[in-house]
């Protein structure tokens, strides 16, 4: 079985023969519609690929430990391992979907530190002179073809269940479902957190950031994942249920480092400018927590300048100095290493083969101590 670093190269390859069947089919309908493709491929070609990871090991530590394929077999190890390797790779589908979905309704320049997809189409609406609203274009083409991604990332997925047992297929489907619906959920909770905040106390916002960190991210990025591959390798209850306890805080935790490079992150290392958390109003918990230990006076200040789009460089300073000094970030530190803790305790003496423990431990490093 490929480790990591081998399958993030399948993967890899797995979405550019995807995106090169789409082209051609793309292509037949008109070549202008290649610039669809053209910048699908250039978005999915960066990232973590954390989501089709933890996927394929969520699957390795049912099957490395009940040894259920003959590897004589060749056939069915390949059937098994295609399944796998396509819903990894329509994992990275349904992000990069969800991906511009987030930045048209955050407004964000950039991703990866490449314009975000809806400004790629505003600049080529301006370059090739065309009439009409260049942004508008760009919101509209981005939005099209991050609906053209979801639909796809379901083709890949159907794909690679074909030759599995109609068993695991089903449990396949109903967790790719389950958080398909949930993330949406979460975005819809978030977008409506930065907007209704004030209708809340210091209390109940530290609930309600909780709840989108649950839901946008947590399930979505670590635990889903985990258990669809668990449901392709036909895992029992208790399997199961030890990779979502291993999952769900480590994909708290996940997103609680998110939400510090959001508001502290290097822009050379993130992708994204400074501050950009602060920028577009984004209610974390670590923006809940300092909110909650600010004087009446500084938090006057500090309500009225977190969501402004236009912070100069000086504005996100001070609030940085602000969040820092009220002590939220060692909170949250402190909460992420509560998480981490949680998620690998949830892993000792799991019925889960012990190489594929092994390998989660080392991805809980990559998923929490990380600059990017």
């Amino acid at each position: 079985m490929p480790g990591s670093p081998r399958l993030v190269d399948l993967v890899h390859e797995c979405i550019v023969d995807f995106l090169d069947e789409q082209d051609a089919a793309l292509r037949r309908v008109s070549p202008e519609l290649a610039e669809l493709t053209t910048a699908a491929r250039q978005f999915l070609a960066g990232g973590k690929r954390l989501r089709a990871r933890f996927c394929y090991w969520g699957w390795a530590a049912i099957a490395m430990r009940t040894d259920s394929l003959d590897p004589a077999d060749e056939s069915a190890v390949h059937d098994r391992l295609t399944a796998v390797i396509a819903a990894a790779a329509s994992l990275e589908l349904f992000h990069a979907a969800a991906l511009a979905h987030d930045d048209i309704m955050d407004n964000s320049d950039l991703r990866r530190g490449q314009p975000s997809l809806h400004r790629r189409f505003e600049s080529f609406h301006i370059e090739s002179g065309w009439s009409g609203d260049a942004a508008g274009y760009g919101r509209a083409a981005a939005l099209l073809l991050g609906d053209l991604l979801l639909g796809w990332s379901d083709d890949l997925f159907e794909r690679g269940l074909t030759s599995l047992p109609a068993s695991a297929a089903a449990a396949a489907r109903a967790e790719f479902a389950t958080m398909r619906s949930e993330v949406t959920l979460g975005q819809y909770l978030d977008m409506l957190d930065e907007v209704s905040w004030r209708d809340h106390d210091d209390l109940e916002a530290l609930e309600r950031a909780h709840r989108v960190v649950v839901y946008k991210s947590a399930k979505y990025s670590v635990e889903a994942p985990l258990a669809l591959g668990a449901a392709l390798a036909e895992g029992s209850l208790a399997q199961v249920s030890a990779l979502r306890d291993f999952g769900l805080p480590l994909g708290v935790a996940f997103q609680l480092r998110d939400d510090i490079l959001g508001v502290f992150g290097d822009e050379a290392k993130t992708g994204k400018p400074a501050g950009d958390d602060l920028r577009e109003g984004k209610r974390t918990m670590l923006i809940a927590l300092t909110r909650k230990q600010l004087p009446a006076s500084t938090l006057r200040i500090f309500d009225e300048l977190v969501g402004d789009p236009d912070l100069t460089a000086e504005q996100i300073a001070m609030l940085q100095t602000a969040v820092r000094d009220s002590g939220a970030v060692d909170h949250v530190e402190q909460m992420i290493a509560r998480e981490v803790a949680d998620a690998l305790a949830a892993l000792d003496d799991a019925p889960l083969a012990r190489g594929a423990r092994d390998e989660l431990h080392r991805l809980a490093s990559a998923a929490t101590d990380r600059v990017s």
